[in-house]
């Protein structure tokens, strides 16, 4: 495991294998390192950059939260693995994946999504911004497992399990 240093302070942990271009790895909301999202074949043919993202496994966590900490968390990933990067995204790291894209330009050399999780559906749009209202209220009160169950129950998990 190696780290790097966020703008805010972060510690962002990282595992590096491969050689070839820069691919860093963002993995979706309940991802970290330890799942390993690089296929076998990837280290062949690029440098695999795959980080927890803040707040999971061995990254820590400055408060509060922002998506812009986590666009650099990214570019300090970008910064160690030498300036540019392919960036490839699953769900929510998707999301974070074309938002980083967006804010860091030539930095991102290419970019990779997979079921990235927009849907412009009228309903869906309500049901976001329902889920996104009760969410904020639970982080403020400190009731982290209640948001993740929140979380798990927004994406289809049965309220049983």
């Amino acid at each position: 495991m190696s780290t790097v240093n966020s703008k805010d302070g972060t510690i962002i942990a990282f595992d590096e294998s491969g050689k070839g271009p820069a691919l860093i790895m963002v993995g979706g909301a309940m991802v970290q390192r330890a799942m390993d999202m690089s296929a076998t074949q990837l280290p062949q043919h690029f440098r695999v950059f795959n980080y927890d993202r803040r707040g999971r496994g061995g990254s820590s966590d400055t408060q509060p939260f922002a998506v812009e900490r986590e666009i650099e968390d990214i570019e300090a990933l970008i910064n160690e693995a030498g300036g540019s990067a392919y960036l490839f995204g699953i769900s929510s790291g998707g999301a974070l994946a074309l938002q980083a894209a967006l804010k860091l330009g030539s930095k991102v050399r290419k970019l990779a999504l997979y079921e990235v999780p927009y849907n412009d559906d009228p309903s869906a749009r309500q049901a976001w911004k329902d889920y996104r209202k009760q969410l904020n209220t639970l982080l403020a009160e400190g009731r982290n497992g209640d948001a993740v169950g929140l979380f798990m129950m927004f994406v289809g998990m049965p309220a049983d399990q």
